[in-house]
């Protein structure tokens, strides 16, 4: 298979846009060393401040507000390409206009909100193809966040109560959207307390890495292989290919399950991790966490 010239960027949510409770937020958990670090990134990577931007809003039920929120974030990072995309239905997304606007952009962002409206109104779509033959042809750049970021890969969680997450069929899974294979996203992990979630998602699936993003977090996949943490806080790797006991597919539904010898790993802001080899990597970026530093 020929390598991946596009990146994706991968979002837990609730990215920083540079509002005035989010910077208080960021202050509050220390996070004021970022400051619309995860969207300039992803304005860097798509070619700089000139670049063209779309924002696709479909999974949001509030589009408008959220579509506005984008173009207002992008724009105090000094972008003036920007723009937003509500399509609402699939007979939206075969206007030419949208088709047109797909082919001639430098990256694309889903928004947040539902994953299953971003994959029953893309799936099998020519503005869908459009993307993944960019994606795999060209130095295109995708992001998502947080249902942008939970459809970007062929096997996707589309619902799951994570306080019922241990029980087996509580995770429920269907098709993604394509662009990787292989993994599986979550998104909001730590903060809604996800780990059971993706832990039953990987061990039904164990020849997937399961990548847990944290909010104002995410990963940059480039080659289709090489991820880069970004952001302010942390990305929970489980890998299940060393799984030896598992019992998911023998008891009832309802039941705990129960799996043996799950690898995870952390990454702060410059670790990564390399798919295919299953590595962990220290140094994924120049740029790593702060360290403190001991004073006199």
């Amino acid at each position: 298979m020929s390598e991946i010239k596009g990146k994706l960027i991968a979002i837990g949510g609730a990215e920083d846009k540079g509002t005035i409770l989010e910077k208080a937020l960021a202050i509050h958990h220390n996070l004021n060393f970022f400051g619309l670090g995860i969207l300039r990134r992803i304005v860097d990577e798509a070619g700089g401040v000139l670049a063209r931007i779309e924002v696709v809003t479909t999974a949001s039920m509030i589009p408008f507000e959220v579509g506005n929120n984008y173009l207002e974030a992008f724009g105090r990072i000094g972008c003036t390409n920007v723009d937003v995309m509500h399509i609402r239905t699939r007979e939206d997304v075969q206007d030419e206009d949208y088709i047109e606007r797909i082919q001639d952009c430098d990256a694309v962002m889903f928004t947040g909100g539902n994953q299953m409206r971003l994959t029953s109104i893309f799936g099998g779509t020519k503005f869908l193809r459009i993307i993944q033959q960019r994606y795999r042809n060209e130095p295109f750049t995708v992001a998502g966040t947080s249902a942008g970021a939970m459809a970007m890969s062929n096997t996707m969680i589309y619902e799951g109560d994570a306080s019922k997450a241990h029980l087996k069929g509580e995770v429920k899974i269907t098709t993604g959207l394509g662009f990787m294979q292989n993994v599986i996203f979550d998104s909001h992990f730590e903060k809604r307390g996800r780990f059971g979630r993706l832990s039953q998602a990987v061990g039904a699936n164990p020849s997937c890495i399961g990548i847990g993003l944290g909010e104002d977090t995410g990963m940059l996949i480039t080659e289709g292989n090489k991820m880069e943490a970004i952001g302010s806080g942390m990305v929970v790797i489980i890998d299940g290919h060393d799984i030896r006991h598992s019992n998911i597919a023998d008891i009832p539904e309802g039941n705990p399950m129960s799996v043996e010898n799950i690898r995870v790993h952390l990454c702060a802001k410059g670790n990564g991790f390399l798919v295919h080899e299953r590595q962990f990597v220290e140094r994924m970026a120049k740029e790593t966490t702060p360290i403190m530093q001991d004073w006199d």
